[in-house]
């Protein structure tokens, strides 16, 4: 099924295309962005919606960043592929982009139906694309930029895809040079020496020989355009692609696998003319409950977050959300250090010091947080339960202490309330379904109300 999200042209993408110095209309680039599976590893976050639907930095989604960077590069055909918990991510686009002026038809969500004969169900990322080929038959696009709507960076799409027009590549993938630790995460690229050209994979080694046959020699690196850490001697793959047409058909045609990164890749390279594009600078895979909580805090840091952390303070490369239409935060006697507080908070606390406070945040008088990220609310005042219960308000009580937490949307807190891991659970799910703890940080379900007097 296709959805578009129409709006009044108020910025005119297609001109901008056209008049970047790009060395081929930027009108001839259609984005397809993948918005993911499950997302198990990141539950109890994606109990309730899809991985790309996810608050970030207390007013944004994950889905903001490659979209806002494909329209920042002026892009104007963009596809979001949907499927697990797939309204969360159509309400977002809908309410976001439906307002932001951007060109008419430039986002359109493609999710799984029922047709003729069959029902479709994406099984991976390359075979959600095989699944909705004829769509993307369609369109006049003589390259496809692939990206994930789980991932955060700061790039400009328009230097990777002069890149691969120069070197002439059916496949061009953007790399990151990293260290040994983190290539064993990370599927590994090798390529000639002194060139761009790709001509072995391997996804995720962990023996000392594979790691070797991947080093690439600082005179590779510095041919590329490196100039950084002397440490970061392998090349891992960001899971960003850019296509020549016919190249991505033939290769969805000829080689039935599900993913991109486990099996096509290799396909492609056994046909050739598969080049990286080098990539230096800030890029995180929300994977899991800490990648999502150390990207979140990052932001809060005065060091420069081209490197260190997702760049929203450049006027240049703005990421959009949707428009909340709220006033400013206010703080009333409380000593705020290293925080954002967005915008719609009423706060009373103590102390918020390391921490990202949502938009429309209540938060009561005596109450610490702490390397906390809460995300807000959708509403102040909560619309009646199905089930009849009663509604508590919500907003964070008095004399609470929080640390170390991710409070997702809508909970409500009673007073004196502790949430401070006292046992230093890593992995844990409490049998009342408050509380679950991952990676060491405490998480909160959306919805759940924690009652007065309660300590974890």
């Amino acid at each position: 099924m296709l959805v578009n999200f129409p709006s009044d042209s108020l910025i005119d993408l297609e001109t901008q295309a056209q008049t970047r110095g790009s060395r081929i209309s930027l009108d001839r680039v259609a984005v397809i962005i993948m918005g993911g599976g499950e997302g198990t590893r990141l539950k109890p976050l994606t109990s309730a919606r899809c991985k790309p639907a996810i608050a970030f930095g207390g007013r944004y989604s994950l889905i903001d960043i490659p979209i806002s960077h494909s329209l920042n590069t002026g892009l104007t055909k963009i596809f979001v592929i949907g499927q697990y918990l797939s309204y969360s991510l159509q309400r977002h686009l809908f309410q976001t982009y439906l307002f932001h002026g951007i060109s008419q038809n430039t986002i359109q969500l493609l999710v799984p139906e029922e047709r003729p004969g069959k029902k479709i169900w994406y099984k991976g990322t390359a075979d959600a694309v095989r699944q909705n080929i004829e769509y993307f038959a369609e369109i006049p696009a003589d390259y496809f930029l692939i990206l994930s709507g789980d991932q955060l960076y700061n790039i400009n799409f328009q230097k990777m895809i002069n890149f691969g027009i120069e070197v002439d590549a059916g496949m061009l993938i953007a790399v990151q040079p990293v260290n040994k630790k983190d290539a064993k995460r990370m599927g590994l690229l090798k390529i000639e020496q002194g060139g761009s050209r790709i001509f072995d994979f391997y996804e995720k080694p962990q023996d000392d020989s594979v790691l070797e046959r991947f080093f690439t020699d600082e005179y590779t690196l510095h041919h590329l355009g490196y100039e950084g850490n002397s440490d970061k001697h392998y090349l891992g793959s960001m899971g960003i692609y850019l296509f020549k047409r016919q190249v991505l058909f033939d290769l969805l045609r000829e080689d039935p696998r599900e993913d991109f990164g486990k099996h096509l890749i290799q396909s492609q390279m056994q046909k050739g003319n598969v080049h990286a594009f080098l990539y230096d600078g800030y890029w995180e895979d929300i994977g899991t409950i800490e990648s999502y909580y150390h990207a979140n805090l990052a932001l809060t840091q005065n060091e420069d977050n081209r490197k260190h952390g997702l760049q929203c303070y450049d006027e240049r490369s703005v990421i959009m959300t949707k428009r909340y239409n709220l006033p400013g935060a206010k703080i009333t006697n409380c000593k705020v250090d290293h925080a954002i507080l967005c915008e719609g908070s009423i706060i009373e606390a103590q102390e918020i010091t390391h921490s990202i406070i949502g938009v429309r945040s209540m938060i009561h008088e005596g109450t610490i947080i702490r390397d906390s990220i809460l995300m807000g609310n959708e509403y102040y005042d909560r619309p009646p339960l199905t089930s009849g219960e009663e509604i508590f308000q919500l907003s964070i009580g008095r004399n609470c202490r929080i640390e170390k937490s991710i409070l997702d949307e809508n909970v409500s807190i009673g007073d004196n309330v502790q949430l401070i891991n006292r046992h230093g659970h890593i992995n844990f799910d409490s049998s009342d379904g408050l509380i679950a703890v991952r990676d060491g940080i405490i998480v909160i379900p959306r919805g759940t109300h924690i009652p007065t007097g309660y300590v974890f």
